[in-house]
């Protein structure tokens, strides 16, 4: 396959079924990581170096057949006064197809909790730039799997994610609800508390 602008050769490689299963397993522990990092109250670094670590918000999610409660990072951007992500596993992603039996959810952004409506948006009248701004904000991911916003051409853009879809929530107001971004913040008390004692133990010696 001939090499193109923007579009790494590793990139079609990773689209192989066998190494996106690999890479799905493993993202699921590299979610966890990052939950626990929102719900230390943390969320707000999420948004910090867009450039080099991405725009980051959860999703939440229920489980169309379990009715199990899901919560899932992914990449994001802002528009019009929605936030746009894509379904990297294509029409197979658990929490689209979660989403599509459920479409009332809520997502966490850096400033809080917000009711959200997830909306399908492949049909969008701007796809490729709304999929080029997805990209720019996802930071080093992007880069990694062989993707540069940059210099890729539109052409190229369409043809490298025509498998992916793009999910648009319409959000619906701030809202706080238990287990949500920050609900373990107060564990920072206590080990403020016992630094400040071993501190001034030390102090005192």
């Amino acid at each position: 396959m001939a090499a193109e602008p923007g579009v790494a050769p590793r990139y079609h490689r990773i689209l192989q079924p066998e190494v996106l299963d690999r890479i799905r397993r493993s993202l699921r522990g590299m979610n966890r990581g990052m939950l626990l990092v929102w719900r230390l109250g943390l969320g707000w670094t999420a948004e910090i170096w867009p450039a080099g670590f991405g725009r980051l918000m959860v999703i939440e999610h229920v489980g169309r057949r379990t009715g199990t409660r899901y919560r899932t990072p992914v990449n994001f951007t802002r528009r019009d006064g929605a936030v746009y992500c894509l379904a990297g596993f294509g029409p197979r992603t658990d929490w689209l197809r979660n989403l599509a039996a459920a479409p009332d959810t809520a997502v966490w952004l850096p400033e809080g909790r917000w009711a959200a409506r997830a909306e399908a948006a492949d049909d969008h009248p701007e796809r490729l730039d709304v999929l080029r701004s997805v990209l720019r904000d996802s930071g080093f991911a992007a880069r990694l799997i062989g993707l540069d916003h940059r210099a890729i051409s539109d052409e190229a853009l369409a043809g490298a994610c025509a498998g992916y879809r793009l999910v648009r929530f319409v959000l619906l107001g701030r809202e706080d609800a238990p287990g949500g971004p920050g609900d373990l913040a107060w564990v920072w008390w206590p080990l403020g508390a016992a630094a400040l004692v071993a501190w001034l133990r030390r102090r005192s010696r």
